[in-house]
């Protein structure tokens, strides 16, 4: 039931991720010289920044079959994008990378991918398998609305897969449509220990796939994301003792909020870039006492020390003087008695509203994705008291209050200077996610923080 049910929709739908949507996209070309004559001024104003090419964020629910021999057809997933692209470098949903050679119809990409392995839900904390692809894409301009795209990719073990793919770009007012095919070969390394899971051996076999995404234009920055995909499996795959079926279908749908469309580009913001440098201490408490102010002292004293830079992506949201920022973080966790120094990498986008009594304050909230090298103890004494196997990789959010130094004191010399309090949050969305694990809870600092923009 559920294949007849994705497959009416398929030919209406187009690129989330290896799951996301617009992943294929090429995204806005920029034409200065298509400029209004206010636009024209504001691009020579150097008090101003220009925009990137596309941004936005999504939070989008999806649903796949499981190829699989299982009790259970189906599992979900809550799935949490975002969306970036400025110059040569693009992130789309769970796909990222940069164009390191560009000429007029053609281009080449350094990319990577992250790739779901549908098993049932209760296995997916223990076993995992989702996987990082990386490799290059080749894409070849046919038309503005027609690409091709030929990928060499490999997973972190090495094991080779490669695909072709057309990707197809219809607008129309507020509607964007997107279809696609997808012609995908597997390694014999690849499909066996994918689709084999080391008890049968497929060989090398080629799988293809149909499908597209829709996106609507609900209002301003508001939209309604959809994908579908049929992927129909090579006869030695399917044929496997352990695979059970010879199609998988897989569904995609969300809400999202992106550039307004209606806008011309590029934009010229007044919002400026910005440093942020923090530093603060663990907490066992969740992250509502934390906020009702009730929050509990790591005993090992376990402290981060971060650094995010801010790049300026809007100055508006629906309408509000809202700026948004595109902010990757690079964090230090300290060494303590109960763990070892290690990185922590974060990417998200942040949105700022000011309120201007009696001085200028401002609230801040992210979004984002969080990967820690190593399991910190705070967070793994919750994983351990929940019986959960930690994930390097979770959701991650940020809560932020400030004050403008240089408005409190008058001070010319502290004019975009501010200093704040934020809490760093990683968590794994009440277990509704495989790509954080399938699990619940996470670990909580605060630090203060100053930023400056210029």
């Amino acid at each position: 039931m559920i294949r007849l049910f994705f497959f009416i929709p398929l030919l209406v739908y187009t690129s989330l991720i290896c799951a996301d949507p617009m992943a294929n996209e090429t995204g806005p070309e920029l034409d200065l010289s298509r400029l209004k004559p206010e636009d024209e001024v504001k691009k020579n104003d150097p008090a101003l920044t220009q925009g990137p090419d596309l941004w936005g964020i999504a939070l989008t629910f999806r649903t796949a079959e499981i190829p699989f021999a299982a009790e259970e057809d189906t599992v979900s997933d809550v799935v949490p994008l975002l969306f970036y692209e400025d110059g040569r470098f693009f992130w789309r949903g769970l796909e990222a990378g940069y164009n390191f050679a560009e000429y007029e119809r053609w281009s080449m990409a350094v990319m990577g991918r992250y790739r779901y392995f549908d098993i049932p839900a209760e296995f997916q904390n223990e076993i995992r398998g989702n996987a990082y692809d990386l490799g290059f894409r080749y894409r070849y301009k046919a038309s503005p609305e027609l690409n091709a795209d030929f990928e060499l990719m490999n997973d972190t073990e090495g094991r080779i897969h490669a695909n072709a793919k057309a990707n197809f770009h219809w607008d129309s007012g507020d509607w964007d449509l997107m279809p696609y095919a997808t012609l995908r070969w597997k390694s014999s390394e690849f499909n066996n220990h994918y689709y084999g899971l080391g008890i049968d051996q497929p060989g090398s076999e080629f799988d293809m796939t149909i499908g597209g995404t829709v996106r609507y234009h609900v209002y301003q920055n508001f939209y309604l994301l959809g994908r579908a995909s049929l992927t129909m499996f090579g006869p030695d795959t399917y044929r496997t003792s352990v695979v059970d079926t010879p199609n998988q279908t897989e569904l995609y749908l969300g809400i999202a909020f992106f550039d307004d469309k209606r806008e011309t580009k590029p934009q010229f913001l007044k919002s400026k870039p910005y440093i942020r440098v923090a530093h603060g201490k663990a907490t066992p408490s969740n992250l509502g006492t934390i906020i009702r102010g009730d929050k509990e002292s790591d005993p090992y004293g376990n402290r981060l020390t971060s650094t995010f830079y801010g790049v300026p992506l809007s100055d508006t949201l629906f309408g509000i003087n809202m700026p948004i920022y595109f902010t990757p973080g690079f964090v230090w966790h300290h060494s303590s008695e109960v763990q070892g120094s290690f990185p922590e990498y974060v990417v998200a986008i942040k949105a700022y509203y000011t309120i201007k009594w009696p001085t200028n304050w401002r609230v801040g909230v992210a979004e984002g994705l969080s990967y820690s090298t190593e399991i910190t103890y705070i967070e793994q004494t919750e994983m351990d008291e929940k019986d959960y196997r930690a994930s390097n990789l979770l959701n991650f959010l940020d809560f932020s209050i400030d004050i403008d130094l240089g408005d409190l004191f008058n001070s010319k010399a502290m004019e975009d200077l501010w200093l704040g309090y934020s809490i760093h949050h990683r968590s794994g969305i009440f277990e509704t996610s495989s790509a954080f694990g399938r699990i619940k809870g996470g670990s909580n600092y605060t630090t203060f923080y100053l930023q400056y923009h210029w």
